[in-house]
């Protein structure tokens, strides 16, 4: 579990070193508040803790609205503290007390927008960006009239408008999470590395290239360039609009910390040209800020137009895990195995899945056992088919199978001694025969190659206890106490870090919030 942790922290540290996310932060406007906002004050809370809302809205196609009424109303309670967007279509509440809140955004001829529910704690600061759809707009749609002006001949048309409207966004909905939830982990874990495909899945110039007719950005990028290419990238637009340069814009959108503007771009983007990597970054765009639903649908729609695409489909197993549909999840990356057998991609991606399943997988077995086969130098490969015939026939009397599977184990921790997980699993497996000083051997060999490793601590402090070693158990049992408080601390971090859309299905009213 902690290992699952690192290795998520570490991707997202790659990335930032290869693309240098920036995020910027927004000056809120102090803006006065109506006299009905004293039921929210109450008593002034300490200085550090008081708490601020701040967002800004806009229209469907990036432009601010000014003049919207803006509400944030508190849960159960009749009363609402009320503003109206400025010039530049921002709004901000101060001044609030702690509590649970949602904000609506109103103006005449636009559809209301809502955020999902907001829990305030004292010293937060949160910012919620809207969007409001045009009922004119609607109309037209209806009417059949509306087009793309912008489009170039032969711009793709989907056959159906998408299912959903990316209406704004806030910061992340930890709300009946824990820290070091498997599922979330793994979940965070693939999108991560559904992120990486972008520039290095299939070859394709990324974003940042000489189509575009902007220079490549690297590591030592700072702020200013990166404003700098997007100014000129919209000037190339105002001259030539193509997707490579919506592409871009979507690029640069989200290295600048405005992942409301990139997920446009990027639509737009596949709309005017579907190529297979105009989908695939629009996919990623949206699990990256956990649009799980969204994302599914824009994989599917991309995997049917590039059925040879394994990236599409690895990208597409991650969001239907993300989802919560697992087995055909699993079913996806199969398909992705069987496009490209000697990619690791969807072998990996299909081996930190069964290691957080509860069940084996539909066809798990037998690609992963195809990952060992044909690269037996792999550590990883042997390590996930290793687990998967254990979990296959754990508490079985299959003693041949178990045999197989501390085989592949221990060819794991031979090929990569500083693979802790393996060591870990060996320990379970062996802890289960009752062969706890070995088991204890293995655990202690887990903790030396990956030290934060929380549950190794807690198995070598149970197996500590069943050879009557107590005051080694509780030491082990303490240890485990300080990793998983410092994972857990690590991951609501980063979490925070990371902002989430507000999704509104179609025929809801209401923004639905991702799982």
């Amino acid at each position: 579990m902690m290992n699952c942790s690192r290795r998520l922290v570490s991707a997202a540290k790659l990335f930032e070193k290869e693309s240098v996310v920036v995020l910027i932060a927004v000056v809120g406007v102090l803006m006065g508040i109506s006299s009905r906002a004293g039921w929210a004050r109450g008593t002034s809370l300490p200085q550090g803790k008081a708490i601020t809302v701040e967002g800004t809205v806009r229209n469907s196609g990036g432009e601010v609205l000014a003049g919207v009424m803006v509400r944030l109303e508190e849960k159960e309670r009749p009363d609402s503290l009320e503003t109206k967007t400025k010039a530049d279509g921002s709004f901000v509440f101060s001044g609030v007390r702690p509590g649970a809140y949602t904000i609506r955004a109103e103006k005449g001829g636009w559809r209301e927008g809502a955020s999902n529910p907001l829990v305030l704690n004292a010293g937060d600061k949160k910012r919620v960006d809207l969007v409001l759809e045009s009922l004119a707009a609607d109309r037209t749609g209806a009417a059949g009239a509306s087009t793309s002006s912008g489009s170039a001949a032969g711009a793709m048309e989907f056959d159906d408008k998408p299912n959903f409207t990316v209406a704004g966004v806030t910061d992340w909905n930890n709300t009946g999470m824990h820290g070091s939830d498997v599922r979330v982990q793994t979940s965070q874990a693939l999108a991560k590395e559904t992120l990486a495909l972008k520039n290095g899945g299939t070859g394709e110039d990324s974003a940042l290239d000489s189509k575009a007719g902007v220079t490549s950005l690297n590591s030592g990028e700072s702020e200013t360039r990166l404003r700098a290419a997007r100014e000129q990238a919209r000037k190339m637009l105002a001259n030539a609009d193509t997707a490579d340069v919506h592409r871009l814009l979507g690029e640069l959108n989200e290295r600048l910390g405005d992942p409301l503007e990139a997920v446009r771009e990027y639509e737009r983007a596949a709309r005017m040209e579907p190529s297979e990597q105009n989908y695939f970054e629009w996919g990623t765009e949206l699990l990256l800020h956990r649009a799980d639903e969204p994302a599914v649908e824009v994989f599917t729609k991309g995997s049917h137009a590039h059925p040879d695409s394994a990236r599409m489909l690895a990208g597409l197993g991650a969001a239907l895990y993300a989802a919560g549909n697992t087995e055909e999840a699993a079913r996806r990356l199969c398909e992705a195995a069987d496009l490209k057998p000697m990619d690791s991609t969807a072998y990996l991606f299909l081996g930190k899945m069964e290691k957080s399943a509860t069940a084996p997988l539909p066809c798990g077995e037998e690609k992963l056992a195809r990952f060992a086969q044909e690269e037996p130098r792999n550590a990883w490969a042997n390590y996930y088919y290793g687990l998967t015939l254990w979990k296959r026939d754990r508490g079985s009397e299959n003693s041949a199978g178990l045999q197989l599977a501390e085989s592949y184990l221990g060819k794991a921790v031979t090929i990569d001694p500083k693979l802790g997980e393996a060591y870990l699993q060996l320990g379970i497996l062996h802890s289960e025969r009752g062969s706890f000083e070995q088991a204890i051997r293995d655990y202690k060999k887990a903790i030396e190659a990956s030290p934060q490793l929380g549950e190794a601590h807690y198995r070598l402090g149970l197996a500590y206890r069943r050879i009557g070693e107590d005051a080694k158990a509780e030491q082990e049992f303490q240890m485990y106490e300080q990793a998983e408080k410092a994972e857990t601390a690590a991951i609501e971090s980063e979490r925070r870090e990371l902002r989430q859309f507000l999704i509104i299905l179609k025929d809801q009213p209401a923004a639905a919030s991702p799982r």
